[in-house]
């Protein structure tokens, strides 16, 4: 009758010394992941903010200057176009465990 006591003791403490053994845990590494297209978004948007800022610098210029404000007004459009499209495209990025 003592016999089958001490063996479930026995085995009690084994399963809990088994419990509480280090277990090998894979490292996990963060990784900042964005849609493969951000560039191509971001390339659209200059090229629509290029046409619409020569067309908004044509419009706006004096009378000798046309060429000028369109090729400024360009030159700014794109910067801004790629600028707001690259922003909008990164709201899609998010962090990763792999």
């Amino acid at each position: 009758m003592m016999k089958p006591k001490l063996i479930a003791a026995a085995l009690a403490c084994a399963g809990v010394s088994l419990a509480a053994a280090p277990v090998a845990v894979q490292a996990k590494e963060r990784v900042y992941v964005c849609d493969k297209n951000v560039k191509k978004k971001a390339n659209n948007g200059a090229l629509v903010g290029a046409v619409a800022g020569g067309v908004l610098g044509n419009a706006v210029a004096g009378r000798g200057a046309r060429t000028e404000g369109t090729v400024l007004g360009a030159g700014v459009g794109a910067v801004a176009g790629h600028q707001i499209a690259k922003g909008k495209a990164k709201k899609s990025c998010r962090w990763v465990y792999r």
